[in-house]
């Protein structure tokens, strides 16, 4: 089963997770997205306008990308949560690949630093109209804070996808 892992990473955590699957699963395609303007990293304005942005369902504009929804079967969504939603990227990516997803076996993941991955796994489940995932996975600061929890929770999702 040929799977592509999209995921928007900000901070390196999202993308890290990515590759670590990646390397667990084998014959994964690895597809970032990135937005054309990018959003502050650090200070405070990396809260407010990320907030923001995810607060308001904000579609940004991406740089160009290579998805073919025809040529995968599973497609796992990584991302990072902002304000208990999905970062603006991958709504974006979602809404523009909406029916193509449609008939595709999806799992999640999400990295965060406080909470809100269930409501925006919630919130991804509804913008894709499916009716649940395959797998979903919650990891806490994955690349700046490793622990045997993530490594525990990564393995067990990998295993899932199988």
């Amino acid at each position: 089963m040929k799977t592509a892992i999209v995921y928007y990473s900000m901070c390196g955590n999202t993308e890290f997770i990515a590759d670590k699957i990646r390397k667990k699963l084998g014959d994964v395609d690895l597809i970032e997205i990135t937005p054309v303007k990018t959003y502050p990293s650090k200070g405070i304005r990396k809260f407010l306008w990320g907030g923001k942005s995810a607060i308001m369902s904000e579609k940004p504009k991406l740089n160009p990308y290579t998805f073919s929804a025809e040529n995968y079967e599973q497609v796992i969504i990584g991302f990072p949560v902002w304000a208990s939603r999905i970062a603006p990227p991958l709504r974006t990516f979602v809404e523009d690949n909406k029916e193509a997803l449609k008939d595709k076996t999806v799992s999640a993941y999400a990295c965060q630093a406080g909470n809100g991955a269930e409501k925006a796994f919630a919130g991804l489940k509804n913008l894709l109209g499916i009716a649940d995932y395959k797998a979903t996975t919650i990891l806490i600061d994955p690349k700046e804070k490793p622990s045997e929890d993530n490594e525990k929770a990564v393995a067990a999702f990998c295993e899932k996808l199988k």
